[in-house]
């Protein structure tokens, strides 16, 4: 996503094309950053040249020398050590958005609150603006400029604004929205429940299992969200249900593609080892069961998942589980 970012910043599509940002690329591998530099592709994205007006940093005082707008595309797991490293470097008050999607494991926090915490911001000077850019983005799609919505979200009506402003092309519609708890949430929990779309895939139990699970997915995290305060409708917007629907369908998504890989008999070690990319859903599915106990939230798509994850449950041992579990009236909320 970091790519992309940088390429949509300096697309020539953009509504308004007089305020092009200079755009600088940074990475935390000295090999990555001198191969990106070379080539100008990597391959994280594959058919992806980088823009010749971004501009690639050599080192982490190059990259953010000057900066006005810190955008954030790191793991979630290793998003605090990253900010704890550049700390010294990154400007009071200006601005970070993030567009992973996760929560942190032990501490169970969303990337925008990880990242206030590991740059541990003086309290006395105002606090710094964060938000996160979010929804259904597949990023080989992004690269090929495919219409595309996502969700500017802050606490910050300017960050939001101004972060809309940015980002907005003629094929990608930027939207704004306060709930900053919801959509974080809302893009961290769809992981873990394409990861079971994906074990439904590798299966083959077919297309309505995998539209009960997406909807009966949204029911565990709009509860979820409603409990620690996130308002219900983002769930049904384009950072909640979009994102869930794009994630669970997608043959190019990382989780579903790794349910997938487990729906077929493979391990998960070497299902992990064998993608390019940090699957988030895997970890994120340990905080998610950690917040669902911590909130009194029911969510049985989710346990099962982790049970399958960490604690070696057969797939079809826990799909017959979920289906004979007792029966009741629907709800969502």
């Amino acid at each position: 996503m970091g790519l992309v970012c940088s390429s949509i910043l300096t697309d020539s599509d953009r509504l308004e094309p007089g305020k092009t940002p200079n755009v600088v690329m940074w990475g935390h591998s000295p090999q990555e950053v001198g191969d990106l530099t070379q080539s100008r592709r990597s391959p994280r994205l594959p058919g992806f040249t980088l823009p010749q007006d971004v501009r690639v940093a050599m080192t982490d005082a190059d990259a953010l020398e000057g900066t006005t707008l810190v955008v954030s595309a790191i793991p979630v797991q290793f998003t605090r050590g990253v900010f704890e490293r550049l700390r010294g470097l990154i400007p009071p008050g200006v601005p970070v958005l993030s567009v992973a999607k996760g929560i942190e494991n032990g501490t169970l926090l969303r990337p925008t609150q990880l990242i206030a915490e590991a740059l541990a911001d003086d309290p006395d000077k105002p606090a710094r603006p964060l938000g996160c850019l979010s929804g259904p983005t597949i990023a080989a799609e992004l690269a090929r400029c495919l219409p595309a919505t996502m969700v500017a979200a802050s606490d910050d009506e300017k960050l939001r604004r101004d972060v809309q402003t940015l980002f907005a092309t003629r094929w990608l519609r930027i939207y704004t929205h306060a709930d900053l708890l919801g959509v974080e949430l809302a893009g961290a929990i769809k992981n873990v429940i394409a990861i079971a779309a994906g074990l439904l895939d590798g299966l083959h139990a077919g297309n309505n299992a995998k539209s009960a699970l997406l909807a009966r997915g949204l029911a565990e995290i709009s509860r979820l969200g409603a409990a620690m305060g996130a308002s219900p409708d983002t769930f049904f917007g384009v950072a909640g249900v979009g994102d869930l629907a794009t994630s669970c369908f997608s043959p190019e998504g990382r989780n579903r593609s790794l349910g997938e890989a487990l729906g077929r008999g493979e391990k998960l070690e070497a299902a992990l080892a064998r993608s390019r990319h940090v699957v988030e859903g895997v970890a994120t599915t340990r905080s998610v069961v950690d917040l669902a106990r911590k909130y009194r939230v029911e969510m049985p798509i989710t346990q099962a998942v982790h049970a399958i994850l960490f604690d070696g449950l057969d797939p079809i041992e826990a799909i017959g589980k979920l289906m004979t579990r007792e029966m009741k009236a629907e709800r969502v909320g």
